[in-house]
């Protein structure tokens, strides 16, 4: 891969902020760091877009819950278009970590998305926007 060297001007204050962000994150450099930045913003563009995209959703429920399986279960089955896979990692007696790997049309990946938060006695959904790699 052929890297290019370009620069920017930034406001002084904003750069002391940025590194002192990096060496807390124990970025190498400021270029990896900007690099990173980067890829974030085009994978929030993918998402916009409306291209083909892969990311994960985060659950976390107590199974005791009346019939939360079931329903998180019911869901899903209607976007297998969408779901590559599904890890169930029992937490403690009462709650679990549910991780749904999933890759498609991002507006269907957020209609799945808001369905499950649907879901009465969830603790906790989230969604990891990922990038199917391609145009990187």
């Amino acid at each position: 891969m052929a890297l290019t060297r370009f620069s920017i001007s930034l406001d002084e204050k904003i750069v002391e902020k940025f590194d002192a962000k990096i060496r807390a994150d124990n970025c190498p450099t400021r270029s990896k760091a900007i690099g990173d930045l980067i890829r974030t913003s085009l994978v929030e563009t993918e998402w916009r877009a409306g291209e083909q995209v892969a990311g994960a959703i985060v659950l976390v429920y107590d199974h005791h819950q009346h019939d939360i399986s079931k329903k998180l279960t019911d869901i899903q089955h209607h976007y297998l278009n969408l779901i590559i896979s599904t890890q169930h990692v029992h937490l403690d007696h009462d709650n679990c970590l549910e991780i749904i790997a999933v890759r498609g049309d991002p507006v269907q990946i957020d209609a799945l998305t808001k369905q499950l938060k649907a879901v009465k006695g969830l603790k906790h959904v989230s969604i990891a926007a990922g990038t199917t790699g391609h145009g990187f």
